[in-house]
C-alpha cells in the first residue's frame, strides 16, 4: 500500500522571488539577502564576489522581505511576512553565525477576502510602523514603540478595493502611504494617506493624481532630498510629488522589478518582461526635479528582483531564468550593451514539464526538464552524482596499484603514471603526441609488484616493494640508494610522502625511514602486538612535506592507532568495533578542519574530526558507501581538496559549510583512482575499472549535476522516444518584430544525445501544443509521437476546437501520419490498451487506430465519458482511468470491454483545483492542487454500499508549499537491488520554483519509526523566526486547515544528520535507539535522492 509517504527535496528551490541589500551581519559588512520562496540565503559581499554565509528553510512561502533599521540599532534587521499571515523580525547573531528571532506574530483576520494582487508589506522609512495589505479594503498597521519594539497590530479601513501597489513616502512628518488603485471603470489613480497612530485611522494626504497610464503598476518612493514617487506605467513613467509632475514616454513594456542605484534616489534600474534593463535618471537642480531620462543598458534574465550592490555590480534575481551577477560598464561592448555577466546562478524554475530517462543505459535515471519561460526557456538535464568525462582509455587487466609521479620536485605537472600488477610494474608517460605510452624508469624494480611510490625531495622518487625501498633520481632515473627489509621479513604495507616512509612488515613490525639527498635513513623500528592492515602519513599540519602523525589500521583487535613521528609514541587508540578490518586510512583537511577517514572491508566508512596537536579523535560518524572494500585517495579540483573512495559504488567525499558530503560518481565499479595532472590532461584522474584504465576530468563537485540547453523559446511539454533516440517538445516563441506581439507554436524533434533540433513542425496560427505522448497502437509495430493541441482564440473563454496529430520519425524527420479534429483543447493524451485516450475540455474520449482501405491510418472515436468541468490531468493503469479536474478534485473511471464504454466508478467529493495527478498503486492516487498541497485518495472497493464504493476516501494530506506541475514515476539514483532502499517505489515531482522532489512510499513499520523521529526533531529543531513546522505542513485551503497525515517531511528528518552530537544524543535518548543506528537509518533515506 502506498498510503505512507515520505516527501523529500532533491533539488532546492532556485527561483529568486525577493532580494535586498544592507548591513545585516555587521555594521560595516554589505550583505545580499535572497529569498527563494521558502528559503533565505545570506551572502557577504567580498572583493572576490559573493560569499555564502547562511542558507536556511523558512516554514512558509515568503510574501515580503525587507531590511530596516530601528532607532538605536547599528545594523539592519530583516522583516519577513509569509503567505499564510505569519511574520517575524530576524537579527544576525555573529557568535553562532545564525539568525535569531527578535519578534514574531500572526496577522491573519478571521474574516476578510484575500487580495487578488498578492500581499503587500511596507516599512515606514523612519521606522514608525510596518504596513501590510493582506485583505481587500483593509490596511494593517504594526506600530513600533520608541525602543524599536513592535506593539499590537490594528486594521484601518481602506476605501480602495482594487489596490495595485502601496508604498511609504519619504520625508513626511507623519507616516504617509501612497496608494495606486483601479476604480470600477478600470481607470487608475494615486492617492496619499497619513496614518495617525493615536486615532488608528487615515487622514487625507498632501496630494493625489487621477487618470494615470492604464498599465500603471508599480510605485517607487524617492528618498530625500527629492522625495515624491515614481509611477511606472506601460507607456509612460511619471514623477509625482506635492509640488511637481513630470512625465516621460517609454517604449511599451511591462516593468517587473526595480533597483535603486544611489542613496539619494536619482537613478534607478528597471527590468522589464523581455529581460531588458533600463536606467531611469531623475534630473534635478538641488531639490527641484527638472525631468526624467531613460536609457537602455542591455539584456539580462527576466528580472524578478534587482539589487544594486556596489561598484556597478548588480544582482539580478530571476523567476524565469538563471539569476545573474552583472557589472554595468561605462562603455558599451561591440553589440552596444553595457551589461557584462560576471556569474550565473542556475534556476530550474518554472519546471512546466519533465521526463525521466536513462540516456546512458546504466540504470541511472536522469530528469530532463522544460525550465524557464519566454526568452529564458531551456531544457535542463539533471542527474544525481558526479560525471567523469573520459579523455583516454586503454585495456589493462588486473591493476593492483596506481601512482602519478613528476620528473622534478618543482615541476607543476605529473609525467609518469606507475601501474602495478601482481608480478610486474609498468610505467606509462605522456609522449609528444599527448598519448600514453610505456617507458622505463631504470632504477625501479619492474618485475615485481610495487606496494607504493611517491615523489620525494631533491628530485627523487621512492618505490617500495615487498623486499626493499628504492630511492631513484627523477631526472637521470637511476637508483641512488636502497634499503632492504630485515632477513626473513617481507614488507606488507607501505606509504610515503616527500620526506618520510612508513613500512609494515609481517608480525606487526613498523619501521619509519626518512628521505635525504640520495640516502634513506632508518629512524625507528617498533613492534606491535598484531599485524598491520593499512597506513597513512599524509601531511596535514603546517609543513606540507612532513607529517608529525602516522595512522595505523590493525588486524585482530580491529582498531586505528595514531603514533607521533619521528619517535613513534602511541598517541591515540580507537577501537572500531565489529569484525571487519580497516582496509584504508587517510588523514586529510577540508575547509581548514582535519579529519581521519577510515574505510572498512565491507564498504563502511568512519570519519573522525582530528585534533592535530593532541591527536585526539572526536565526532565519530559512520556511513555505508558500498558493499566492497574501499580505497581512499585525495585529489584536487578547482583548488579544493576532495577524497575519492573507490569501491563498487565510487564516491567523492567533499566538504561544504564545514559538513562532510558524499556524492556518487557515475561509474559502475572503480577499483583504484589516482590524480594525474599532466600538461595534456590538466586536473585529471586516472581510474582503474574492470579490465581498463581511463583518464578523465571530473565535473563540478556537487550532489546534483545540471546541464543547460538554452532554447531562447519556451518549452512547455516534453517526451522521450527510446526507439528513435529522440525527444519531442511543444514550444512557443514570442514574435516581437511586428506591431502586435503574437506567439508561434512548434513541435520540435531533438536528438537525445546532442540535444540539437533535427526537425520542426509549425502549428497553425492561434494553435498551441497542450499534450505530447510517445506510444504504439495494437496491430501496428511502429512507434508514434501523438500531439494534442488547442486553438486559443482571443474571443473564446474555452477553446472550442483542437487537433490530435500523429507523427512518425522517419530518417530523423517528423512525418505527419494522421490528424483528427476535436471539439476542444486536448489537455492530456495517454496510451490505453493499444488505443489512444484523450482528455478534451470536459470529456474523456477513446480513439482506435484504424487501417483504411488504401493502407493509410486514422484515429476513430470509440467511446467517451462526460461529467467533468475541465479534465486536465489523466493517468491510466490497466482499465482504470484517474482524472484530475480543474476544480472537482480526482475521479476514477473504468473502461468496460464488453460494452465498449467508460463509466465513473468513484470520486473525491472535495473541491480541489488540481495541478497534477499520479497513480501510486492500484488503490492509491496522488494529487497536487493550487494551494500548494499534496493529498492521496484511496479506492474503497470493500465498501458495503454503492455510496461508499463510489467515494474516494482521502487518506493523506500535506502542505508542500510548492506548486507542482507534473509527477512522474522514476528515480534519480542508481537502484541497487541489494539495498533496502532499492525496493521502495518513488515518484518525482517538478515545481514552479524549480524544486525537484521525491515522494517515496514506505513500508508501514518504517513510516511509524520515522514519524516518531519527526516528532522528536520538531521539539529539538526550532523553525527560523519561531515559525511552527507542524502548522507549515498542515493541509491548508480557503475552506479548511487540517494537520498533515500519512506524509513525512524528509527534509526535516534528514536534517538530523547536520545536528551536533549532543542534540543527536538527546533525540536518541527520547527514541531509545543508539545514535549510530539512527544515523544509519537516516543515511539510507538520503540514498533515495
Amino acid at each position: 500500500m502506498s498510503v505512507w509517504n515520505y516527501v523529500v527535496t532533491a533539488h532546492k528551490p532556485t527561483n529568486v522571488t525577493h532580494s535586498c541589500v544592507g548591513n545585516f551581519t555587521a555594521p560595516h559588512e554589505l550583505n545580499l539577502i535572497v529569498a527563494k520562496c521558502s528559503r533565505i540565503e545570506i551572502h557577504l559581499l567580498t572583493p572576490q564576489g559573493l560569499q555564502p554565509m547562511l542558507d536556511v528553510p523558512i516554514y512558509g512561502r515568503i510574501a515580503t522581505l525587507e531590511l530596516f533599521r530601528p532607532h538605536g540599532e547599528t545594523q539592519d534587521l530583516l522583516f519577513i511576512a509569509t503567505e499564510r499571515y505569519k511574520f517575524c523580525v530576524l537579527q544576525w547573531e555573529s557568535e553562532a553565525a545564525e539568525v535569531i528571532t527578535r519578534a514574531m506574530g500572526d496577522v491573519s483576520d478571521r474574516i476578510g477576502r484575500p487580495t487578488d494582487n498578492g500581499q503587500i508589506g511596507v516599512i515606514d522609512p523612519d521606522c514608525r510602523l510596518i504596513g501590510l495589505h493582506l485583505y481587500d479594503g483593509l490596511f494593517k498597521v504594526i506600530p513600533f514603540d520608541n525602543k524599536g519594539q513592535l506593539k499590537e497590530a490594528f486594521n484601518i479601513r481602506l476605501e480602495e478595493l482594487q489596490v495595485l501597489d502601496i508604498k511609504f513616502l519619504y520625508g513626511c512628518a507623519k507616516p504617509t502611504i501612497v496608494v495606486l488603485y483601479q476604480d470600477n471603470k478600470d481607470a487608475r489613480h494615486v492617492k496619499t494617506y497619513e496614518v495617525t497612530l493615536k486615532d488608528k485611522d487615515f487622514v487625507e494626504g498632501p496630494w493625489s493624481q487621477n487618470n494615470l497610464d492604464n498599465g500603471a503598476d508599480l510605485l517607487i518612493p524617492v528618498p530625500p532630498p527629492l522625495c515624491g514617487v515614481l509611477i511606472i506605467g506601460e507607456e509612460t513613467i511619471v514623477y509625482c510629488s506635492a509640488s511637481a509632475f513630470k512625465a516621460v514616454p517609454i517604449t511599451p513594456s511591462i516593468t517587473r522589478s526595480y533597483g535603486r542605484v544611489d542613496t539619494d534616489g536619482s537613478r534607478y534600474l528597471l527590468g522589464d518582461h523581455n529581460g531588458l534593463l533600463h536606467l531611469l535618471v531623475i534630473t534635478h537642480e538641488k531639490e527641484k526635479v527638472t525631468g526624467l531620462k531613460i536609457e537602455l543598458l542591455g539584456e539580462t534574465s527576466v528580472a524578478s528582483s534587482i539589487s544594486y550592490l556596489d561598484n556597478a555590480v548588480v544582482f539580478v534575481g530571476s523567476s524565469y531564468g538563471d539569476s545573474q551577477l552583472i557589472k554595468l560598464n561605462l562603455h558599451p561592448d561591440a553589440k552596444g550593451s553595457y551589461v557584462e555577466v560576471l556569474e550565473r546562478y542556475v534556476n530550474l524554475g518554472p519546471i512546466v514539464d519533465f521526463c525521466v530517462v536513462d540516456l546512458e543505459g546504466q540504470g541511472q535515471g536522469q530528469v530532463v526538464t522544460c525550465s524557464g519561460a519566454y526568452k529564458d526557456g531551456s531544457l535542463r538535464i539533471v542527474r544525481n552524482g558526479i560525471g567523469i568525462n573520459e579523455q583516454a582509455s586503454v585495456e589493462l587487466q588486473g591493476i593492483k596499484g596506481m601512482w602519478s609521479l613528476r620528473s622534478a620536485t618543482d615541476d607543476p605537472f605529473d609525467t609518469f603514471l606507475v601501474v602495478s600488477f601482481i608480478s610486474e610494474t609498468r610505467i606509462l608517460a605522456m609522449n609528444i603526441e599527448d598519448e600514453l605510452e610505456e617507458t622505463e624508469i631504470e632504477g625501479f624494480y619492474s618485475n615485481t609488484q610495487t606496494l607504493f611510490c611517491h615523489d620525494a625531495i631533491y628530485d627523487q622518487i621512492v618505490q617500495a616493494t615487498s623486499i626493499s625501498v628504492r630511492l631513484v633520481s627523477s631526472t637521470s632515473r637511476e637508483l641512488r640508494h636502497e634499503w632492504f627489509a630485515p632477513a626473513g621479513h617481507s614488507i606488507n604495507v607501505a606509504t610515503a610522502n616527500t620526506t618520510q616512509v612508513l613500512l609494515a612488515l609481517g608480525g606487526g613490525h613498523l619501521i619509519y625511514l626518512e628521505i635525504g639527498d640520495g640516502v634513506l635513513t632508518e629512524v625507528k623500528h617498533t613492534q606491535l602486538e598484531y599485524d598491520i592492515s593499512c597506513l597513512d602519513i599524509n601531511p596535514i599540519g603546517d609543513n606540507p612535506n612532513y607529517s608529525h602523525l602516522a595512522v595505523v589500521g590493525m588486524w585482530t583487535d580491529i582498531s586505528v592507532r595514531i603514533f607521533s613521528l619521528p619517535d613513534m609514541n602511541l598517541v591515540t587508540k580507537e577501537p572500531l568495533g565489529g569484525e571487519i578490518i580497516p582496509r584504508s586510512v587517510l588523514l586529510c583537511t577540508f575547509e581548514g578542519m582535519s579529519y581521519l577517514l577510515c574505510a572498512l572491508g565491507d564498504g563502511h566508512l568512519l570519519n573522525f574530526v582530528l585534533n592535530t596537536s593532541t591527536g585526539e579523535l572526536m565526532d565519530r560518524k559512520k556511513v555505508s558507501l558500498g558493499t566492497q572494500p574501499i580505497t581512499l585517495r585525495t585529489f584536487s579540483s578547482k583548488n579544493a581538496t576532495h577524497v575519492f573512495a573507490a569501491s563498487d559504488r565510487p564516491t567523492v567525499i567533499y566538504s561544504s559549510n564545514k559538513k562532510l558530503l558524499y556524492s556518487n560518481v557515475n561509474l559502475k565499479e572503480v577499483s583504484l583512482m589516482c590524480p594525474f595532472n599532466s600538461a595534456a590532461f590538466a586536473d585529471s584522474l586516472a581510474i582503474a575499472k574492470e579490465g581498463e584504465l581511463t583518464i578523465g576530468t571530473i565535473d563540478d563537485i556537487q550532489k546534483l549535476h545540471i546541464r543547460s540547453i538554452p532554447l531562447r523559446e519556451h518549452a512547455r511539454r516534453i517526451c522521450h522516444q527510446e526507439q528513435t533516440r529522440t525527444f519531442a517538445i511543444c514550444s512557443l516563441k514570442h514574435n516581437q518584430s511586428s506591431a502586435e506581439d503574437f506567439e508561434i507554436h512548434f513541435i520540435r524533434l531533438l536528438d537525445d544525445q546532442t540535444f540539437d533540433f533535427i526537425s520542426t513542425y509549425q502549428l497553425d496560427q492561434f494553435e498551441c501544443g497542450c499534450s505530447i505522448l510517445s506510444c504504439s497502437f495494437s496491430d501496428d509495430s511502429n512507434v508514434y509521437y501523438c500531439i494534442g493541441t488547442a486553438y486559443v482564440m482571443p474571443e473564446e473563454n474555452e477553446p472550442s476546437k483542437g487537433r490530435i496529430l500523429v507523427f512518425a520519425v522517419e530518417d530523423g524527420k517528423l512525418q505527419l501520419i494522421a490528424e483528427k479534429e476535436t471539439k476542444g483543447a486536448v489537455y492530456s493524451l495517454n496510451a490505453f490498451n493499444g488505443k489512444l485516450l484523450a482528455a478534451i475540455n470536459q470529456k474523456i474520449q477513446l480513439y482506435k487506430w484504424m487501417l483504411r482501405d488504401d493502407g493509410s491510418r486514422e484515429l476513430q472515436s470509440e467511446c467517451g465519458h462526460h461529467g467533468h468541468i475541465l479534465a486536465l490531468y489523466v493517468q491510466t493503469r490497466g482499465d482504470f482511468i484517474v482524472v484530475g479536474d480543474l476544480m472537482k478534485s480526482i475521479s476514477l473511471l473504468i473502461y468496460k470491454h464488453e460494452e465498449g464504454a467508460i463509466e465513473e466508478r468513484a470520486r473525491d467529493y472535495n473541491a480541489n483545483w488540481m495541478s497534477a495527478v499520479e497513480i501510486l498503486d492500484d488503490e492509491i492516487y496522488l494529487g497536487a492542487e493550487n494551494n500548494f498541497n499534496l493529498f492521496t485518495v484511496r479506492k474503497n472497493s470493500e465498501g458495503a454500499t454503492d455510496e461508499e464504493r463510489g467515494r474516494l476516501e482521502v487518506v493523506g494530506e500535506y502542505h508542500l508549499g510548492e506548486f507542482v506541475n507534473r509527477f512522474r514515476h522514476g528515480s534519480l539514483v542508481m537502484r541497487l537491488p541489494d539495498s533496502d532502499i532499492g525496493q521502495i517505489p518513488t515518484v518525482i515531482f517538478g515545481s514552479v520554483n524549480g524544486v525537484i522532489g521525491v515522494i517515496a512510499s514506505l513500508p508501514h513499520d518504517q513510516f511509524v519509526f520515522l514519524e516518531k523521529l519527526q516528532t522528536q526533531l520538531r521539539k529539538v529543531i526550532k523553525g527560523v523566526g519561531g515559525l511552527s513546522h507542524e502548522q507549515w505542513r498542515s493541509f491548508y485551503n480557503e475552506k479548511k486547515t487540517v494537520d498533515s497525515k500519512n506524509f513525512l517531511d524528509g527534509d526535516l528528518i534528514e536534517s538530523f544528520l547536520d545536528l551536533g552530537r549532543n542534540r543527536m544524543e538527546e533525540i536518541s535518548k527520547a527514541m531509545s535507539i543508539p545514535v549510530e543506528e539512527l544515523m544509519k537509518r537516516v543515511e539510507e533515506l538520503t540514498r533515495l535522492h
